[in-house]
């Protein structure tokens, strides 16, 4: 314990709320199409998503493993530049969530990373190779597989079901949605968790005190799956909106098909080591299921935002990262003090500024817009 240091505290904590965020940020990856279809009520769902993202942190630690010995040189990292990565990451988590934009967090993640630990060690402190291979390919090629994967299953599914009568129909394919909406959790909780594990990891590592190339400890397993846990229940309402309604009018069999295509990517790619973004398997995913269904409406124009904060968030993390990590490198413990302060006011700003269009349970499927100003209330007597 006596590696345990004010600062790796900080850092630990602030990498828990980290993965909080990642939480309630990414919810609705696994249920937003189960809330838009009626297969689970909304609380219902986050509930259950909440469950099994806690299992799911205890099936694997091979992401964990690539984030904490892979895409940077833990032998230069020190506790501030991972703190200054952290950051970058939440701020991001937070911005998104406000206009309701299914951003990437783990890309948040990795950009903050990035960013803080190339301008605190110097550019050879990123292994960008590894950065390519374990992040950038599975980025570009994820959402185009379970995109494909969506589209041909819902045309399977509305192909072989054509002659069925409708309600029969939902109500099968509602009942499989709890099936494959709790694998997409199971498989979130397997997937997102161990990033946040990874980030501990690595700061134990930097810290001495645990040796290099280690895997995170069964408290660390534990801790991260609860935060993001607590963080599913909680329901990130305003990014379900946009994924459930905002896309494309999801019915049953749709939902089912993302479902069922995000699980298995996501899956795979832990087994595997690949540091995917589950939200953009996701939203891929439901992309191909708006497709596969004929007469189906997509809307494009949501689509294109939501791509290009997918093309912006490691940069956007990064540029935050690197500005942190220079003022705790320059100005160290008063450096670190600042960056935290700074950050607190913005994230608190952000969470107020949401109070004036709450999203919540009860609203979650009025409309797929999430807009920031409500407009004036007509006043009595006013002229039509």
């Amino acid at each position: 314990m006596d590696h345990i240091t004010f600062l790796v505290a900080v850092v630990i904590v602030t990498a828990l709320a980290f993965d909080f965020t990642n939480g309630f940020h990414d919810t609705a990856n696994a249920m937003a199409t189960s809330i838009a279809t009626g297969a689970l009520k909304p609380r219902t769902a986050v509930l259950v998503s909440g469950a099994l993202n806690i299992v799911g942190a205890f099936l694997s630690t091979e992401v964990a493993k690539t984030i904490s010995g892979g895409i940077v040189d833990d032998t230069l990292v020190s506790p501030g530049m991972i703190f200054a990565g952290l950051v970058g990451a939440i701020l991001w988590n937070l911005l998104t969530w406000l206009v309701g934009l299914p951003s990437s967090s783990s890309h948040a993640l990795f950009g903050g990373l990035i960013g803080a630990v190339w301008v605190g060690a110097g550019s050879h402190g990123v292994h960008f190779d590894k950065v390519v291979e374990k992040i950038l390919i599975p980025a570009v090629a994820s959402p185009v597989v379970a995109g494909v994967a969506a589209l041909i299953a819902t045309f399977l599914a509305y192909k072989l079901t054509v002659r069925a009568r409708k309600d029969s129909v939902t109500k099968g394919f509602r009942l499989g949605q709890i099936a494959s909406a709790s694998l997409v959790s199971l498989a979130h909780g397997t997937n997102d968790a161990q990033k946040t594990m990874g980030v501990i990891t690595l700061t134990l590592i930097s810290a001495g005190a645990l040796g290099h190339d280690a895997g995170p400890p069964v408290w660390v397993i534990a801790s991260a799956g609860l935060a993001i846990g607590l963080g599913t229940y909680l329901g990130g309402w305003r990014i379900i909106r946009t994924m459930g309604k905002g896309l494309t009018e999801i019915q049953s069999p749709q939902g089912f098909a993302a479902e069922t295509a995000s699980t298995t990517v996501i899956l795979t790619s832990a087994h595997l080591g690949f540091a995917l973004s589950t939200t953009q398997v996701a939203s891929g995913s439901i992309l191909g299921a708006g497709l596969g269904r004929k007469l189906a409406e997509v809307r494009w124009g949501i689509a294109g935002r939501m791509v290009a904060a997918w093309l912006i968030t490691l940069p956007a993390a990064a540029l935050v990262g690197g500005v942190s990590a220079s003022a705790v490198k320059h100005g160290g413990n008063f450096g670190t003090v600042v960056v935290a302060l700074a950050g607190a006011a913005v994230a608190a700003g952000i969470v107020l500024l949401s109070r004036r269009n709450p999203v919540s349970a009860h609203n979650v499927n009025d409309h797929h817009e999430v807009a920031l100003r409500a407009e004036p209330p007509a006043r009595v007597g006013a002229a039509a």
